[in-house]
């Protein structure tokens, strides 16, 4: 009787087994010369941009206020897909998602890359933890949106 109470329990396990592999979540980004769009509500600021210096003036100039309107993204804890597209930028990005503070830099995962050459999207992934954190582009210097995990 001790097998059979073990062997149901087995079969229970395995068919529970599944559930601990739920799809990540899937948050789309893309990017235009300075800003990535879905953090500015989807607004195409029309920046123009042929190298890294023209962001950094224009954020210069803009970047506090664009950031003060930025949406902040609200998201779960859990194993997270960052799908990200290098959209009108001529030039190589990359993302990079960190703690918001330098503590939680240290305390909470974080994910980067380059290699996003005009066109072309690529996937980040990383197993968020409940805190705040930011994201950007040091290629295509954007400011530093937030996320906020809980």
């Amino acid at each position: 009787m001790k097998k059979t109470f073990g062997t149901t329990l087995t079969v229970l396990a395995l068919l529970a087994a599944p559930l601990a592999y739920a799809a990540p979540q899937v948050v789309e980004l893309n990017q235009v010369p300075c800003q990535f769009l879905e953090s500015e509500h989807g607004v195409n600021q029309g920046f123009k941009s042929t190298k890294i210096q023209d962001c950094e003036a224009i954020n210069a100039r803009t970047g506090d206020e664009r950031l003060a309107k930025a949406k902040t993204l609200t998201l779960m804890p859990g194993k997270t897909l960052f799908r990200v597209t290098n959209k009108d930028v001529p030039y190589e990005l990359g993302f990079w998602l960190r703690g918001a503070t330098l503590f939680s830099r240290a305390t909470l995962p974080s994910v980067s890359g380059g290699g996003l050459t005009p066109g072309k999207t690529q996937d980040y992934v990383v197993e968020l933890k409940p805190g705040e954190y930011v994201y950007s582009c040091p290629l295509n210097p954007t400011p530093d949106y937030r996320i906020v995990v809980k």
